[in-house]
């Protein structure tokens, strides 16, 4: 395991990114967050539910949701909501109750508010993954779903190999890139949750989007 990410670094990188955000990753990342808000809707029901969205960046995926569902946007970056602020306004989305900037490590929101998380490319980017995901879990509505999608890292190989070389340079880009899949799979042992299903999404199978529910 390499260098951990810190806070410090994240909201620096983030920062970075803000301007270029939706230009950069807007195209590569369009199927996985599709993915993710047709498994929160499919999971909630036509009736509409509520939903928190961790790392909700610049908004690009609020319009997509269906306007019955009730939404709450957090994120690290200041910049990044900024740009989500500006979209709601723009295409008044009524449906978005809050966007606030917020440590997905302590969520100022109360126990059991939420029928689904999503968290879309941000598990491998906050310093403390499996806690970050017990808060996803306090939040979380009797019945209800975390749905990620998010590289993960490879165990052996060419690719595991780029990835050990690659990741001083990802950390200070706000991302770590050799998670393994046993780090989740471990956590929901201990968490009593279960893996309800893992996908590969584009591009060429490198990320996953990855449901679980309570056991």
């Amino acid at each position: 395991m390499g260098a951990a990410l810190d806070r410090g670094t994240i909201e620096k990188a983030y920062a970075r990114w803000a301007p270029v955000y939706d230009i950069v990753f807007g195209a590569v990342f369009e199927r996985g967050r599709q993915a993710t808000i047709e498994a929160a809707e499919t999971h909630i029901g036509p009736d509409g539910g509520r939903i928190l969205e961790v790392g909700v960046g610049t908004g690009i995926s609020l319009l997509s949701y269906n306007r019955k569902n009730r939404l709450v946007g957090i994120d690290i970056s200041a910049p990044m909501l900024r740009r989500a602020q500006d979209r709601v306004i723009e295409h008044k989305l009524t449906n978005v109750e809050a966007l606030a900037v917020m440590d997905a490590k302590h969520l100022a929101v109360p126990d059991a508010s939420f029928d689904v998380v999503v968290a879309q490319y941000v598990i491998t980017a906050v310093p403390d993954p499996e806690a970050t995901l017990d808060e996803f879990v306090r939040v979380l509505k009797p019945g209800g779903e975390i749905i990620l999608v998010n590289h993960l890292g490879a165990e052996t190989g060419f690719r595991w190999a780029f990835e050990q070389c690659f990741s001083p340079i990802a950390l200070r880009l706000g991302w770590s890139p050799e998670f393994p899949w046993a780090r989740l799979t471990n956590w929901a042992d201990r968490a009593g949750f279960k893996v309800i299903e893992r996908r590969p999404m584009p591009p060429l199978g490198h990320f996953s989007l990855i449901r679980f529910g309570k056991a």
